[in-house]
């Protein structure tokens, strides 16, 4: 402990040291002039920002038809225009004094400037590629400090401070340099694994080969090993002992089991249904009172889109335990029936022919299949039938087409004098009763 107390009020002096003579170095003659040269650098890229912001934001405006992503990198540019007006002017700077002088030392805080301004503008550009917000900003600023400390000369001095702040537990060892270099690593890791990610999803939803069920469960299968090795590997490539590491998942593992028995069950359901290929993208399922079609595969739930666009997450254990109709699963033909009934002195035989041919002329009852009416009893005021037609496009909705072809018998049946009966009663008043006039019942 001792030892390290010393390293670490090693590391401070000699910190203290360098900037102490950076400081002396900058009063200098020639370093004075530079540093006059790099604020007027700053003051006219804060003018030129002022003035071609807005311009170049109303030109962005303007714009239409190009990729999202090119309209991100242009506002992202513009966020920064500052900075890239910086790193131009110097370099400008630059140039302009290695024309004039021909000793390195008289344009070394310019040329050390426009370095620094060009990584920064880098770093953070290529951190857009990071999504998540605190792993972008982790990133953005270690890697900020990264490239200034090492133009600078001072990234061993300073990376030494960094590994002197640190906790000790045993022979575990947790310094601050650690952790920094254990959230840069992931971070860049989990951005390759997402990019490899999404080039390979989109590679295989375009391989007309693979079902869209197996679909899911490749990219589903690649995300998680993709993730799984670039939180190992980047674990891993900062010391850390993943031994303990394994011992310690092993334990929460087994108490977590207890409590997220749920959760585990519609994991694995998830799997069994991507598997068994019973469900997939696209099918119109059935489930209770909810009917619509499959619109994603998650690894917890369903995403179910019923015709009035609500949207149902519905979880995979249900639809592993309970009746699921799927009216899409082999193939997409559907039977679909419908009841009505008609008065007694109608010709039954003409009821079925004019039935049967109005459904015919409906959009999506299928003709090559056709459509069949047959009595199905004799009711107290009608004679009952049931009209069974065929669709193959569900996915299009049931309630419309069974609306036609109500709305196609109705027409047909008025054009061929049929009646739809319906229930009538008789009041009959009985000898000597009388009739109240005020309301009142019968007498």
């Amino acid at each position: 402990m001792e030892q390290e107390l010393q390293a670490f009020q090693t590391t401070i002096t000699a910190l203290l040291i360098d900037a102490q003579n950076f400081a002396q170095s900058l009063l200098l003659p020639s370093r004075l002039l530079q540093m006059v040269i790099l604020v007027g650098c700053i003051l006219l890229a804060w003018v030129l920002r002022l003035w071609l912001g807005p311009i170049l934001r109303q030109r962005m405006q303007e714009l239409e038809g190009w990729p999202k992503w090119r309209l991100r990198l242009l506002l992202v540019l513009h966020k920064r225009l500052q900075l890239i007006l910086f790193a131009l002017l110097s370099w400008m700077a630059t140039g302009v004094m290695a024309q004039i002088t021909t000793f390195p030392s008289r344009r070394y805080l310019l040329a050390l400037a426009a370095t620094i301004a060009t990584a920064w503008l880098l770093v953070v550009l290529l951190a857009r590629l990071v999504r998540n917000p605190f792993l972008r900003r982790m990133v953005t600023w270690g890697m900020l400090i990264y490239v200034t400390l090492h133009y600078l000369g001072l990234l061993d001095q300073f990376s030494g401070f960094l590994d002197g702040v640190a906790v000790e537990f045993g022979d575990f060892r947790l310094s601050l340099l650690a952790v920094l270099k254990a959230l840069i690593v992931t971070g860049i890791l989990f951005t390759l694994a997402r990019l490899v990610s999404q080039t390979s999803s989109s590679r295989i939803r375009q391989n007309p080969d693979i079902s869209p069920s197996m679909q899911v469960l490749a990219i589903k299968f690649l995300q998680v090993m993709l993730y799984g090795a670039a939180f190992f590997i980047g674990v891993k490539a900062v010391g850390f002992d993943l031994t303990g590491l394994a011992v310690l998942s092993g334990a929460i593992g087994v108490g977590l089991g207890f409590g997220l028995q749920k959760v585990v069950s519609n994991l694995v359901s998830g799997i069994i249904i991507l598997l068994d290929k019973s469900i997939k993208p696209g099918d119109v399922i059935s489930l209770g009172e909810t009917f619509g079609w499959i619109n994603s595969l998650g690894a917890r739930y369903v995403s179910v889109v019923t015709r009035d666009g609500k949207e149902y997450l519905i979880p995979n254990e249900d639809l592993i335990t309970g009746q699921v109709v799927n009216w899409s699963h082999s193939d997409s033909f559907v039977r679909l029936d419908i009841f009505f009934g008609t008065a007694y002195h109608d010709d039954p035989h003409l009821v079925r022919r004019v039935a049967v041919e109005a459904s015919q002329r409906v959009n999506r009852v299928l003709t090559h299949t056709p459509p069949v009416c047959h009595i199905v009893g004799f009711g107290d005021s009608s004679v009952d039938y049931i009209l069974r037609f065929w669709i193959d496009d569900p996915t299009d909705g049931l309630t419309n087409i069974r609306g036609n072809v109500y709305l196609a018998l109705w027409d047909a049946f008025q054009e061929h004098g049929i009646s739809i009966p319906f229930p009538q009663r008789e009041v009959k008043l009985l000898p000597g009763s009388e009739l109240s006039t005020d309301g009142a019942s019968a007498t």
